[in-house]
């Protein structure tokens, strides 16, 4: 997964930039719902033909929305190889055009939709469970960690496969895996103390 692919909104003014992460997020679903649902490789082939419309009508920038997504690209690639040694072609089809559908209709949403955004709506979309002891503003800040964290935890991951090298330790799994490791935990345990410090998640 591409560390920029969280950071792919452009501010615009079509339609849907204007309309509401909400309603952005619940046509999401609907559309992962149809798309899981109705079956075969001609529903696929239009199923990405239509995603692949909205991305452009978003006014997505081509060449850094497809080096966002180039790893996710090349998995279902993987994916689509191995379907069609074990399944055949229409499965193939089926199977890689579902996912990229899926694929570029999650990535209009990071256009067109400020992470904050999305975050709001997750919390407004969890008020009717707070009867139940759920908090939704803590669970959106949880999901913002985590949506933060990935990037950052990419970096690391970069960062420690480059000492390696530079050691010459390439060959060497405990050479990258320590040091991410360490790194990743003194980070976690960072923000932990930066919340606890204001009283996040306190009774």
């Amino acid at each position: 997964m591409s560390a920029q692919l969280l950071g792919l909104h452009q501010p615009g003014t079509t339609w849907l930039h204007r309309l509401g992460a909400g309603a952005k997020l619940l046509g999401l679903m609907a559309a992962g719902l149809a798309v899981v649902v109705v079956r075969g490789p001609a529903s696929a082939l239009v199923a990405v033909t239509l995603a692949a419309a909205l991305l452009g009508w978003s006014g997505a920038r081509v060449g850094r929305t497809l080096a966002a997504m180039r790893w996710l690209l090349l998995t279902a690639a993987l994916l689509g190889g191995w379907t069609v040694w074990q399944h055949g072609w229409p499965r193939a089809v089926e199977v890689v055009g579902d996912l990229v559908a899926l694929i570029l209709l999650a990535t209009t949403l990071t256009v067109t939709t400020p992470v904050d955004e999305v975050m709001d709506a997750v919390a407004r979309g969890l008020r009717p469970l707070r009867r139940l002891g759920v908090d939704p503003e803590v669970v959106a800040l949880a999901f913002s960690l985590m949506l933060r964290a990935i990037p950052s935890t990419i970096v690391l991951a970069e960062e420690a496969r480059d000492a390696a090298l530079a050691r010459g330790l390439e060959r060497s799994p405990r050479a990258r895996l320590i040091p991410f490791v360490v790194r990743v935990v003194a980070r976690a345990r960072d923000t932990g103390d930066a919340l606890h410090a204001r009283g996040i998640g306190e009774d």
